[in-house]
């Protein structure tokens, strides 16, 4: 996945603002911090730690959203987005991959705790080619003092609810939950904290009655979370030239691991399993890791004498959603 052209061109504007090595020192310190997981202080507090998220960051949490947009596309393909609240919006990432997934978008509030992550999303959005970008309303509140909000098509919580207070957390969700009139989107990093904020996150969404649009095929226990595992997805993002050298990378490409959840107020339950691994490809078969619409997990082989369940079969990918 490519970003678009304008979003490149708004975060190229904003790190060409800080010196070079500054930005570098700033990439490595992110990493650090992502990688333990440690969110008692922010990860990013300053004009240069957001320069660096922007050019290694952003890109990879802009592709897991579009991604998971899509699936809310193709499970509900006649639905339509209008509206958009945001929480915890940082530079705006979910907006702009909002604006381009759901061309019917018109309104958008994005609520964000740090006064520079506003002040720079504001200056991003306004280089937007959309008007709901350029007309985005942005609030200063810290989520976990409380939440008031009205109603949006689509509520967002990225990369955001497992980084607060479980008893805050309990309290943006369900709130979040109340100010959805169509879909809540969570996502979270392809870890297994991450991946534990989804699971407490869907249980609490079932309890409320939510449906479940993706991934889960079933509104059963987790069974990955049972086996000790932790449901997640890859997604590709082309780097920059920049993004290279930043993360001291000679590859192309980089592959963002989230886990996600997609809760709607009226959706019926389409029939399929949810592919959970990447597709073992072997001459003349596929083993296909699924969760089942049972809740349980199960490998199949695909075999050349199936036809036709063979041809998808040798076409899917991590994160499909199986209809044999």
């Amino acid at each position: 996945m490519r970003l678009p052209a304008e979003l490149q061109d708004a975060i190229q504007r904003e790190t060409e603002k800080v010196d070079r090595r500054k930005l570098a020192q700033a990439t490595a310190q992110l990493t650090e911090h992502y990688k333990a997981a440690d969110f008692s202080t922010p990860a990013v507090a300053t004009e240069v730690h957001r320069a660096a998220y922007l050019a290694v960051r952003m890109p990879a949490t802009y592709a897991a959203l579009r991604r998971v947009f899509d699936e809310i596309r193709l499970r509900v393909p006649h639905t339509e987005i209008s509206s958009l609240l945001d929480l915890g919006a940082g530079p705006g990432t979910t907006l702009f991959a909002a604006a381009e997934a759901f061309p019917h978008l018109q309104h958008a509030t994005l609520i964000e705790a740090d006064s520079g992550w506003l002040s720079v999303g504001k200056r991003m959005a306004e280089q937007s080619d959309s008007p709901a970008v350029q007309q985005a309303q942005w609030l200063t509140q810290d989520l976990r003092s409380g939440l008031s909000c009205q109603a949006h098509d689509l509520v967002v919580i990225s990369y955001t609810l497992g980084e607060l207070p479980q008893a805050s957390a309990e309290g943006v969700l369900n709130k979040a939950w109340k100010c959805a009139s169509k879909f809540l989107v969570v996502i979270e990093a392809g870890t297994r904290r991450g991946f534990a904020a989804i699971n407490a996150a869907r249980s609490s969404l079932i309890a409320n009655k939510a449906a479940l649009v993706a991934p889960c095929p079933h509104h059963f226990t987790c069974p990955m979370a049972a086996a000790a595992d932790w449901c997640h997805f890859s997604q590709r993002v082309e780097r920059t030239s920049q993004h290279r050298q930043l993360k001291g990378g000679a590859l192309g490409y980089e592959d963002e691991k989230f886990s996600y959840l997609i809760a709607a107020k009226d959706y019926s339950p389409s029939t399929g399993a949810r592919i959970v691994r990447h597709p073992g490809k072997h001459s003349g078969h596929v083993k296909l890791a699924l969760c089942t619409e049972s809740g349980q997990l199960e490998t199949r082989t695909i075999t050349r004498s199936s036809k036709e369940a063979y041809k998808h079969a040798r076409k899917a990918e991590w994160g499909d959603r199986w209809l044999e």
